[in-house]
């Protein structure tokens, strides 16, 4: 249920004159509230989405990482998401097509967050695996995103953006094993922030994050939580792992990289020289392995039998200590 408050704001935001259904979608991670989606009479929109924010009663994590940190990474996550909907992605176009901002505040009940029903506007499909020919939508999405936001300044959001940052997971990196990947954390982390191309990365972009089209074509992307500053490859990674086994990166990594470069190219003919494209595409498909191998350092910590700790990760990360 809706609390009084929150309906008066939907339909105020909205120019409806009820609310006739609620769907909820999911629940927040940890128990932070929920998603619904709302079904609205008399409006221009037939339905929106509610991204409802509240603090839960106890502190709880599926992984059992219940800390202070933890706690105050994801109040930090929502005031993020919040300032990024409410300020910056007025600027994607339908080249990295998101939701449109309907309406957000913060109260003594939590914070509110009304987007855009992305379903109804003709991306109803999710998907938790892809064929190569699936992916190849949402590598576009990725370099029409990051082409948007090359050289801009995060302001209001994470400085470094993704979930797995370093600097936010001390804990996980206190919980791994003694060794050469604990030991290189840091090093692999610096090199990945002293890029000199940086663009806004998504933070999350695994496959739940995309909203397809019913003829797989186009795509949009959803949840905001940890976009920030840093080199647009950290995506591709992540978003690669998300949706394909070992044996799928291990035959298909170059050629998708080849597209999710081409489509960048193309993104940026307007933007930047050639010769600034040139050297923005050497440096990132340098840090491919080390940000793989990034991300790869965070799982050991968080999650030891996670089915991404691979043997074409650790190829990857091997790859990538042996370099530095």
């Amino acid at each position: 249920m809706l609390s009084p408050e929150i309906t008066k704001f939907i339909l105020h935001q909205t120019r409806a004159s009820a609310i006739t259904t609620l769907e909820t979608i999911q629940s927040l991670w940890s128990g932070y509230g929920s998603i619904v989606k709302v079904g609205l009479e008399g409006a221009p929109l037939s339905s929106v989405v509610v991204k409802n924010i509240s603090l839960p009663d106890t502190k709880r994590h599926p992984r059992g990482w219940n800390t202070n940190r933890s706690h105050a990474r994801k109040l930090h996550s929502y005031e993020v998401e919040m300032n990024w909907y409410q300020n910056w992605n007025d600027a994607c176009t339908s080249l990295c097509r998101i939701p449109r901002h309907l309406g957000s505040r913060s109260s003594s009940l939590g914070d509110i967050i009304i987007l855009e029903d992305i379903d109804a506007a003709g991306f109803p499909e999710r998907k938790s695996r892809l064929t190569k020919q699936q992916t190849l939508p949402c590598l576009k999405w990725l370099a029409n995103f990051h082409a948007t936001f090359l050289n801009q300044s995060p302001s209001g959001l994470w400085q470094i953006g993704t979930y797995w940052h370093l600097d936010t997971r001390p804990d996980e990196l206190a919980a791994m094993e003694d060794g050469p990947l604990k030991e290189a954390a840091k090093a692999i982390d610096t090199k990945l922030n002293e890029c000199e191309y940086k663009t806004l990365v998504h933070g999350d972009a695994k496959v739940a994050n995309f909203c397809f089209s019913e003829n797989g074509e186009n795509v949009a992307a959803v949840d905001f939580q940890y976009i920030g500053g840093g080199c647009g490859i950290k995506d591709v990674i992540y978003f690669l792992g998300s949706c394909l086994d070992e044996t799928e990166c291990e035959r298909w990594a170059h050629e998708l990289l080849d597209h999710y470069f081409f489509c960048l190219r193309n993104a940026l003919t307007q933007k930047i020289s050639s010769i600034e494209i040139d050297k923005l595409e050497e440096e990132w498909r340098s840090l491919y392995s080390v940000a793989w191998t990034d991300f790869y350092r965070f799982l050991k910590g968080w999650m030891p039998d996670h089915f991404k700790i691979n043997s074409y990760s650790d190829s990857l990360a091997e790859s990538t200590l042996n370099s530095l």
